[in-house]
């Protein structure tokens, strides 16, 4: 039985890092168009930048998971 506050908390787990992440991309995918305009070259690293911002996303619902699925404890 999964308690009452592990749903809160999962669901704050999940929308705080999807926030997060959302920042980190427009912060990172602004610079990065303007950076790619400059000079193409730097694609590949730019797109290696946004993906870590992205990642921020995916860690939270890593740790939702890890919370309802009671593992751990």
């Amino acid at each position: 039985m999964v308690e009452p506050i592990a749903y809160v908390s999962a669901a704050a787990a999940v929308a705080i890092s999807a926030i997060a992440g959302a920042i980190g991309i427009a912060v990172a995918g602004s610079a990065a168009a303007g950076a790619i305009a400059e000079k193409p070259e730097v694609f590949g690293k730019v797109i290696i930048i946004v993906a870590f911002a992205e990642a921020v996303a995916v860690y939270g619902l890593l740790v939702a998971l890890i919370i309802l699925l009671g593992v751990g404890g």
